[in-house]
């Protein structure tokens, strides 16, 4: 059963596991109940899944999880935006919907496997289940697949994650298949055209308050500090300040109970720079790495290069990682992943760092 989102991606899965002889059917995901602010295209994606499945004589479903996913995403994405913190809905969209709600709801129609369009691998080495980048570096997908276990990987197929995105692009326009030239999806599925401020404030409402420099002068008026994320410049609406550099201004913390968003000017600022984090209980896709130290690699951000750490293993399953140099920006509620080569061990939600920032709240609040 592949996961079918009317996309390029989703569409050459299908074309290439039909050309593998395997027995293939599309199931289109419906994770929002539209309404009628914004435009989701959710209606135009299923037309989309449909006349793929329709071109490839394969039978198409079509199912509606909203309510699993307003159960089991997006109050936890409201949650961590109430406390201040910048969420990851992608990571548990695919801990959650793709890879729990909807491999259930395949294995009940008859599928031994799922699939999706995600540019990952999977292979399976001494007994284990390993996830693996995919080939195209630029489009690898495994940072948001880092929840799966070895049940999950077991029963997936990627059928597009050996290829580079060019060659899926010209395989779709060999095949004539309709989303050959369709641009990719961006942002949050039920965001979709709407304005993110205005959407959020919905559900959150907005509070004006004070922009102040991390030397305490008041610098602009912010219209609310859930909007804001580490390392952000855009939306500050800051103008030229007396006695100031015409340096742009970088959001480098915020203060919920007070409604303060700090900044600084500087995209290098020294208060956005951090050598270490702590993590929430990690998750580790295979076998728990022995040594309560080891070295590797990690991600704190989508489309990061890798980076060098020593991470170590607390009892209570949280984790300290420490950098071989210093990380811009690195955001509570993002994740943290870790990888030996090319393969993904798993990772973590960022609870905390030691940024400057970080550590004078902290100070203050004791």
């Amino acid at each position: 059963m592949l996961g079918v989102s009317g996309g390029v991606d989703s569409s050459v899965s299908a074309l290439l596991l039909k050309q593998q002889g395997i027995e293939v059917a599309g199931l289109f995901m419906q994770n929002w109940d539209e309404d009628d602010s914004g435009d989701c295209r959710a209606e135009d994606d299923r037309r989309d899944a449909l006349g793929v499945c329709g071109r490839l004589d394969i039978p198409f479903y079509s199912r509606n999880f909203a309510k699993e996913y307003w159960k089991g995403v997006f109050e936890y994405f409201l949650d961590e935006y109430r406390r201040g913190r910048t969420p990851n809905p992608d990571v548990l969209c695919n801990r959650e919907i793709k890879f729990k709600t909807f491999l259930h709801e395949a294995q009940e129609l008859g599928a031994d496997k799922i699939a999706t369009g995600h540019y990952a691998q999977v292979e399976h080495l001494d007994g284990e289940w390993k996830l693996l980048r995919g080939a195209d570096q630029d489009k690898d997908q495994t940072y948001f697949l880092h929840q799966l276990g070895q049940s999950q990987l077991a029963a997936t197929l990627f059928p597009i994650g050996h290829l580079p995105k060019s060659e899926v692009r010209k395989l779709a326009a060999e095949a004539k298949l309709p989303t050959a030239q369709k641009k990719d999806s961006t942002g949050i599925c039920f965001i979709g055209e709407r304005d993110f401020r205005e959407f959020l404030g919905q559900y959150i409402p907005a509070k004006a308050g004070e922009i102040l420099s991390v030397d305490g002068l008041k610098v602009g008026q912010h219209t609310g500090v859930f909007y804001y994320t580490l390392g952000q410049r855009e939306g500050l609406h800051i103008g030229g300040i007396k006695g100031r550099p015409a340096a742009p201004w970088f959001v480098v913390g915020k203060d919920v109970e007070k409604n303060i968003l700090y900044v600084d000017q500087g995209i290098d600022s020294l208060w956005l720079q951090s050598t270490q984090l702590h993590s929430e209980p990690v998750h580790w896709i295979s076998e728990k790495p022995k040594n309560p130290e080891f070295r590797c690699t990690a991600k704190t951000r989508y489309r990061q290069s890798d980076e060098a750490c020593l991470v170590q293993q607390l009892e209570n399953g949280e984790l300290n990682v420490i950098f071989d140099r210093p990380q811009r920006a690195v955001t509570p509620g993002q994740s943290v992943v870790f990888y030996q080569g090319d393969e993904c061990l798993g990772g973590a939600v960022i609870a905390s760092t030691n940024s400057k920032m970080q550590q004078r709240q902290e100070t203050s609040a004791t």
